[in-house]
């Protein structure tokens, strides 16, 4: 899976381009903090097997909080969120969502070490990964789905008892963490995720320069 220093500046992004008239040092902040929370699930495997890439990776999280959220905004005669916090709140709250949804689990999920999507329903992994071509003589190519007998498929690299996703607070599988093992933070592994981190830094002063009009 990718780093989390990746998941954060996603998430830094989807910050600077969704929050608008929201953005301030505090709607980022949570939207980053937002983005890296998935990754907390390694700490749970410590205690639950399997739960690296699953018991927060689930997608029913970001889609069950979408949906008190609209019901509190939008049907609610009174809303909690829009009382305490304004419009402002509001709109903090659908970006975190998004950062959630696509930088939390998207990176993750579109990754070879893939990710259980549909936890606790399913315990299976899906590692939607492929490529997308416009050939001259084959032409649109994707191997990212597939069609077989009638259903959509995607690769799968196991389940959660049967495959294990490696990290540095949980590097073997099951929960007996043993001493010496090797551990690796991983800050990035590749030269795109870098320029990715190094662009949403730069995005952050950016959008300051832009708000106060000094470019």
């Amino acid at each position: 899976m990718p780093p989390t220093l990746v998941n954060v500046a996603v998430g830094i992004l989807l910050g600077v381009a969704l929050l608008g008239a929201a953005f301030d040092r505090h709607s980022i902040a949570i939207v980053a903090a937002v983005a890296g929370i998935p990754d907390l699930d390694a700490v749970i495997s410590l205690v639950v097997p399997g739960a690296t890439n699953a018991a927060l990776h689930t997608l029913f999280i970001p889609a069950i909080a979408a949906a008190l959220l609209y019901y509190d905004t939008e049907h609610r005669a009174d809303s909690w969120l829009r009382r305490r916090y304004g419009w402002y709140g509001v709109r903090v709250a659908w970006v975190a969502i998004a950062a959630y949804a696509v930088a939390g689990i998207g990176l993750d999920l579109f990754n070879i070490e893939s990710a259980a999507a549909l936890y606790p329903v399913s315990d299976r992994y899906y590692s939607i990964v492929g490529r997308f071509i416009l050939s001259t003589q084959e032409g649109v190519i994707q191997t990212y789905i597939e069609v077989a007998d009638g259903w959509l498929k995607v690769a799968s690299p196991g389940t959660t008892e049967t495959h294990h996703v490696n990290t540095w607070i949980n590097p073997t599988p099951g929960t007996g963490n043993p001493a010496g093992v090797e551990r690796n933070i991983r800050i990035v592994d590749s030269g795109w995720q870098f320029v990715l981190v190094v662009t949403a830094v730069a995005a952050v002063p950016a959008k300051y320069l832009i708000e106060r009009g000094d470019v």
